[in-house]
Formats: structure tokens, C-alpha cells, sequence
């Protein structure tokens, strides 16, 4: 619930064509901004639909959260020349709620 809306913000910003993003001609990873925007638009809403699913205690929500961190934490990577101050961090936070989901836990009090 915390990396999906600063995705969706940078979707956003990446639509708009903000300038505060910087755009190399010499880059293997290289879209145009709204592609970009539309690519961490939608991934920020998966994220935001995972971490609701999460929260309801859905069966399917911790794989979601995985996948989808694990995609925006791909994509973050992909976009590191675009912004490197937003992508690092947000990497770091998809990096957290992948080794948070993935912890094992058995029943209502974490195995305790």
C-alpha cells in the first residue's frame, strides 16, 4: 500500500511528460515518457490491488504482493537513468515487502 500510489505518482508525472525527469538518447531500457507513465501507472495499481488484497487477508494476496513487487522492482530498475533518486529507494522498498511477504508464517499469531 506504500510503493503502489508512488508508482502511480510517477505514472502520473511520466504522463504528463514532467520535466523532472531526465531522458538519455543512448539508453538499451529507453521509452518515451508516457510509456513510462503507463508502465508505473499500471504496475502502482497492481501494487495498490495486492496490498488491499493483503489487508483483507485474501488467499491469493501475498503471492500478488510478490509478483508485482518483483515487477516494480524490475521496473525501477529499468527507469534508474530516468530518476535514480526515486528509483533507488522505491527499489529498496520493493526489496522490503518481498522479504516481508515471503517470511513464513503459520497461523493467526505467526507461529508463536
Amino acid at each position: 500500500m506504500l510503493s503502489g500510489p508512488l508508482s502511480i505518482l510517477v505514472g502520473a508525472s511520466g504522463i504528463a511528460e514532467d520535466k523532472l525527469f531526465a531522458v538519455s538518447t543512448r539508453y538499451v531500457y529507453r521509452f518515451d515518457l508516457t510509456a513510462w507513465g503507463v508502465i508505473h501507472l499500471v504496475v502502482g495499481v497492481a501494487l495498490v490491488v495486492a496490498g488491499l488484497a493483503i489487508l483483507t487477508n485474501k488467499s491469493w494476496g501475498r503471492g500478488a504482493g510478490v509478483a508485482v513487487a518483483g515487477i516494480s522492482l524490475i521496473t525501477q530498475f529499468m527507469f534508474v537513468p530516468y530518476y535514480p533518486a526515486w528509483a533507488i529507494p522505491v527499489m529498496a522498498l520493493d526489496l522490503v515487502i518481498i522479504f516481508a511477504l515471503t517470511r513464513f508464517q503459520t497461523g493467526v499469531d505467526g507461529g508463536r
